[in-house]
């Protein structure tokens, strides 16, 4: 098994983090939350020889899904996730993109919602899905157990948590997810967020104002 590694791409004018998580050795990976700027995904993929197998969701936000549907055309691959709950987000990305002026964005099928305790992976990269509501119903975020990694979406950020003033927000579930199901996986538990720097949930334990 090659070492799982992740690049981030920065899309959308909300800059969010769309991941492509891909093993170093055979250059297979997948693409997490491509909100937009499709063209700057593929030329990532292309420029570092990477082939992604799917396309990953975290929750239903225009940022996050909105150019999925375009990715899913151009790579011939299926789209998995997130949590059917956000299936109403997903069915009106074309809308939200009006609303915050972000042309092409795309409503969202997925080939595959995701429930709690379900698994997905690309080679020997096995992820473990958690469904944590709270910014958005059908939220999930993809925890890798051997390397110690997860992609916690718009759950948690470094020093803060995600918002919850969005239509099905819900800041009560938010805080029961980040610790009930992601603090108690460990301290030392690495993860990439939806936006900003990634970092531990030892030190989101400790220091995040939102958890103390």
């Amino acid at each position: 098994m090659g070492q799982l590694n992740a690049g981030i791409v920065p899309v959308t004018p909300f800059q969010q983090n769309c991941t492509i998580l891909f093993d170093m050795d055979d250059k297979h990976g997948v693409v997490v939350d491509p909100g937009g700027d499709i063209d700057k995904v593929l030329a990532v993929l292309k420029d570092n020889a990477i082939s992604a197998g799917a396309i990953w969701i975290t929750h239903g936000h225009i940022d996050h899904a909105g150019g999925a549907m375009e990715l899913k055309e151009a790579l011939g691959v299926d789209i998995i996730g997130p949590h059917e709950a956000d299936k109403s987000l997903l069915d009106n990305l074309e809308n939200q993109g009006r609303r915050y002026g972000i042309a092409g964005a795309r409503n969202c099928v997925p080939d595959r919602f995701l429930t709690e305790g379900e698994t997905v992976s690309f080679g020997s990269h096995v992820f473990e899905v958690l469904h944590c509501p709270g910014h958005a119903p059908g939220h999930v975020v993809y925890y890798n157990r051997a390397a110690k990694f997860a992609h916690v979406g718009d759950v948690l950020f470094r020093g803060s948590v995600g918002r919850t003033d969005l239509p099905g927000g819900d800041h009560a579930a938010l805080i029961a997810s980040i610790k009930d199901k992601l603090l108690p996986l460990g301290d030392d538990i690495g993860f990439i967020c939806g936006h900003g720097p990634g970092g531990r949930f030892g030190e989101e334990r400790r220091t995040n104002p939102f958890l103390t």
